[in-house]
């Protein structure tokens, strides 16, 4: 090789370097998202995501890739999106919707930082030390889910005050969030004068029968209180006009559905709020620095169609207090 032809070569290679070196650098982030629901259903929550990352700087497609696993209602398959999520080796894990799945992620990696948002008590599952410091690769949000049952409770008596007996249908498969349910809500039954009936539910068929179940022993509304059933919220919402059983779930999307009222926290925002922590470790901040946030803002919404459906006249000063009426 002549030494002009070696210099040329030479120099071009060195020009190469810097742009491989730039391609590498400008790669960019990759988030998992982890959900035992479906896309359709949870196009509210994640639009609050994307604005959780956009506050700190982050925007799909442009900044930062997400890669979407949901489960589609389906528990047992969360496991394998999240060995699948691993093994892709993305930045930060969303592990979003309920225990199982914050469970699922921290089995998979050890090491992988990871955002929950969850309506169980963290610490008392052992998922966190703390809700100040969380040690370890997990923060994220927790709805107070559970605390919130004997509120549900409480505002659905309001809602049919000469009531004497609910139903609280829980799912089997979601060990956590049924056992909660099945020592929490009897326990707030007894203080407000109540009877309750636990019906289970794992599937189509399952709720159908629950329904039967719970119309047939007297209950006169039913409280769900797991994220599956917000998959079949339509189904519910059908099931309860058929055995006018006013149904309760734990989002505003069902009540839009024709689920008669939900109490609890703004599920958009709490997932904003999963969505800047993202955001933050995107940055370089650590998970066991960030503090477990908790939501501040509660809503009622009640549906005036399905209680007028049902035949029910909800009481002026529930309705003042709400913050939407779907007329």
């Amino acid at each position: 090789m002549q030494r002009r032809e070696f210099i040329v070569l030479l120099g071009g290679a060195a020009a190469a370097w810097p742009l491989a070196a730039r391609a590498q650098q400008t790669a960019i982030p990759v988030v998992g998202v982890l959900n035992g629901l479906s896309a359709g259903e949870w196009t509210g929550p994640m639009g609050g995501f994307q604005r959780g990352l956009g506050e700190v700087g982050y925007v799909e497609g442009r900044n930062v890739a997400i890669e979407y696993r949901w489960a589609d209602g389906q528990y047992d398959r969360i496991p394998a999106m999240a060995a699948d999520l691993v093994k892709r080796n993305v930045a930060v894990i969303l592990a979003g919707g309920y225990l199982p799945a914050v469970r699922a992620a921290m089995a998979a990696t050890k090491t992988i930082p990871i955002v929950f948002t969850t309506n169980s008590d963290p610490v008392a599952n052992g998922i966190v030390a703390s809700l100040n410091r969380p040690g370890g690769n997990v923060t994220g949000v927790t709805g107070l889910g559970g605390e919130l049952v004997p509120k549900r409770l409480e505002v659905l008596h309001q809602l049919i005050p000469s009531a004497g007996k609910f139903a609280v249908l829980v799912n089997p498969t979601n060990l956590v969030t049924a056992q909660e349910a099945r020592r929490d809500a009897p326990l707030a039954a007894g203080r407000l004068g109540l009877e309750i009936i636990l019906v289970e539910a794992s599937n189509e068929t399952e709720i159908d029968k629950a329904f039967e179940g719970a119309a047939g022993q007297g209950a006169v509304g039913l409280l769900g209180v797991d994220a599956y059933f917000e998959s079949r919220r339509d189904q519910i919402a059908a099931l309860s006009l058929r055995h006018r059983l006013p149904a309760v779930l734990g989002s505003r999307e069902a009540v839009a559905a024709g689920m008669l009222m939900f109490y609890g926290a703004d599920v958009v925002d709490f997932y904003r709020q999963a969505g800047v922590y993202v955001g933050r470790i995107l940055k370089g901040e650590k998970p066991t620095d960030l503090p477990v946030l908790q939501p501040t803002k509660f809503e009622l919404a009640i549906n005036l169609r399905t209680a007028k459906a049902l035949g029910l006249n909800i009481p002026p000063t529930l309705l003042a207090t709400a913050d939407e009426v779907i007329e």
